[in-house]
């Protein structure tokens, strides 16, 4: 019997490596010929629901479930702006909503793309907040005349689980150094605190005034009008047409007849096969080379894992192998870190820290912020010459929380017994079967304390503020980019784009020459996949089905708690949440 399990495993494993290989044969074709692009041709870009920061490392999760990256979205009208074969762009987006930075990272190639004088229309199969949003950066939209426009602002929910834990026996044992430090409030609290709910207005507020902002200039209205315009909404398909917040209700179908200039028609090519034409063949993505370091998903010691469902998550030794590869290339002119990372491990983003802050001595560093970049997130962003986030990217978030869930009573209720041998005096106290003892909670408390003010200590030297200057914009407190670049914490606003002219001022490469861009870290191989951590968990069914139900959502951050070791001082930020 054991027989026949090795020999099926084998010819699985044989069987996925063959697959693999043909796969890889085959988009290394694809990608070396390049699709067939004919005169007059429309882009048709069509958004994915999960677009995501960068491809997985996990050779496997690129096969099961390929995911498209905004760098091939933002470098697909990087190249349809110059390519002559392309006539215009329709732009789909996706029916599902996220965080507002890759919109508009999105947004801004919109604006590039619209410089070179060719169309760009918005197709809107339904219309909500972010869709519209995106929309409004096209000449024209038009919305399925069955759909309506759900333009009704921004909202934002937070869950508390504190008395869920209270009813099965579950005690939250968290401590934090800064008011705004709220990453546990999800555990220990039963509704907002003060300076939650002051936050998180804040927050919601800013990504409101954006929204308003961002629309206004699109439709060329006043941003009293376009206020007044979401307290209407949401719009019935005929009323958002009255109102000049669209320009037509039409089907997918007519929009090549609405795009024909002549009798010549107009020929779609789907940005999955258009994302294949290299820059270099319509003269971009050539000339002096900079690093485009990635940093995707939460913090921890080592090199990272990936699982099946192609989570990512930010290993400390990965980071430091990848930055110091590029510091020590002669080849490379610069650097841009781009962060998409909530934080983690305070120590793991201690040692990045380090790297980045040694490579700055050596030549350009630039950070790019995506969606988020905060806690330990910005903590490795400390050092950087310059940081560039965009409006909407939420950062900040200086502080440190550390604890366990004390699981004794529950264990208890079901009849399960726990005991524990212990020699030291403390060395039991991140035991899971009771709560901190006093002692044990001013030792920790210490711990935390400690870090804090090194986090505020790394942030000063970096920004060039004072320790209190830092700490009146810290205590855990998280900002968009906007308002970071308010109280000194963000130096520009703007995209990875944005952050390349950057890179390229600052090492002497006039701001019209193309760079050559190189990508860090590499992604992994099939026989490293294998060697290490390989399977499905329950994490990975969580992450996997995340976004098919807000009732996972919570339960995915429990997830993400336990990459960390229980009393491990975590620079994570807040669980974002989002119904």
């Amino acid at each position: 019997m054991l027989r026949r399990v090795a020999k099926f495993f084998l010819a699985f494993v044989l069987g996925s490596l063959v697959f693999s290989f043909l796969i890889f044969v085959g988009t290394l074709y694809v990608i070396s010929s390049g699709p067939d692009v004919q005169e007059n041709s429309v882009l048709w870009l069509r958004l994915s629901p999960n677009i995501v920061e960068k491809a997985s490392n996990n050779p496997l999760s690129q096969l099961i479930d390929p995911r498209e990256t905004i760098g091939s979205v933002v470098q697909s009208l990087r190249k349809a702006k110059v390519d002559e074969r392309i006539q215009s762009v329709v732009l789909i987006p996706p029916a599902q909503q996220g965080l507002w930075g890759k919109v508009q990272e999105i947004r801004e190639a919109i604006k590039d793309y619209k410089s070179s004088g060719k169309k760009i229309v918005a197709f809107l199969e339904y219309g909500g907040n972010q869709q519209y949003y995106l929309a409004t950066a096209c000449d024209e939209i038009f919305l399925t005349p069955t759909s309506p426009l759900d333009f009704t602002g921004v909202a934002r929910s937070e869950l508390f689980l504190r008395e869920a834990f209270n009813k099965i026996g579950i005690y939250p044992d968290m401590l934090h150094a800064g008011d705004f430090k709220t990453a546990s409030n999800l555990y220990t609290e039963t509704t907002f605190t003060p300076e939650h709910r002051e936050m998180s207005e804040a927050l919601n507020r800013d990504l409101f005034e954006q929204l308003v902002a961002g629309v206004a200039k699109g439709r060329r209205m006043s941003e009293e009008d376009v206020f007044q315009l979401i307290n209407e909404g949401p719009f019935l398909p005929k009323d958002a047409l009255s109102k000049g917040l669209i320009d037509g209700l039409m089907y997918e179908d007519e929009i090549l007849d609405f795009l024909e200039a002549d009798d010549k028609g107009v020929t779609p090519i789907p940005h999955s096969d258009y994302q294949y034409v290299s820059g270099s063949s319509v003269g971009l993505n050539e000339g002096p080379a900079i690093a485009i370091i990635y940093a995707v998903g939460p913090i921890t010691l080592g090199y990272g894992t990936v699982d099946v469902a192609g989570g990512d998550v930010v290993g400390s030794q990965a980071m430091v192998d990848a930055i110091r590869s590029a510091r020590l290339s002669d080849g490379i002119k610069a650097i841009i870190l781009r962060i998409d990372s909530p934080g983690g491990s305070a120590v793991a983003s201690d040692i990045i820290w380090r790297e980045v802050a040694l490579a700055t001595e050596d030549k350009p560093v630039v950070v790019s912020m995506s969606d988020v970049a905060a806690s330990g997130g910005y903590y490795m962003a400390a050092p950087a010459d310059v940081i560039v986030a965009q409006p909407a990217t939420l950062t900040g978030s200086i502080g440190v929380f550390a604890g366990k869930l004390a699981f004794g009573e529950v264990l208890k209720k079901f009849g399960i017994g726990l005991e524990t041998i212990a020699d030291g005096q403390m060395s039991d106290m991140n035991s899971v079967g009771a709560s901190y003892s006093d002692e044990a909670r001013e030792r920790m408390q210490k711990q935390i304390d400690a870090i804090y003010e090194e986090f505020l200590n790394r942030v000063s030297e970096g920004r060039g503020m004072t320790r209190d200057e830092v700490h009146s914009v810290a205590q855990g407190r998280v900002w968009t980019g906007q308002q970071a670049l308010s109280v000194g914490l963000v130096d520009e606003l703007g995209g990875l784009e944005h952050a390349v002219l950057v890179a390229k001022q600052h090492a002497g490469i006039d701001i019209g020459q193309e760079v050559e861009r190189h990508i860090y870290p590499r992604a992994r191989t099939f026989s490293e996949l294998l060697s290490g951590s390989f399977g499905a968990t329950i994490g990975s069914f969580l992450k996997t089905n995340q976004n098919k139900s807000s009732l996972y959502k919570p339960f995915v951050q429990l997830e993400s708690i336990y990459l960390f070791q229980n009393g491990e001082p975590l620079t994570l930020m807040p669980f974002l949440y989002r119904p």
